[in-house]
């Protein structure tokens, strides 16, 4: 029997949540927000991969040096 060790996680998250969540309430009529906003938790989790992956990369280019 193989010991695999490997943890992988499943689920939506925390921003997948509270996009649902918000989703919910602005279908519900309960908030009165922009789509913008509604949807946000999915354009500053994407906005903090991309700046951390431009960091990552700034990092490896002036570590080469």
């Amino acid at each position: 029997m193989a010991d695999s060790k490997s943890a992988s996680s499943s689920g939506i998250g925390f921003s997948g949540a509270l996009t649902i969540l918000f989703i919910g309430l602005k279908l519900g009529k309960v908030i009165d927000w922009s789509w913008w906003w509604v949807l946000s938790p999915i354009w500053i989790s994407i906005g903090l991969a991309i700046l951390a992956i431009i960091v990552f990369i700034t990092i490896s280019v002036i570590s080469r040096k």
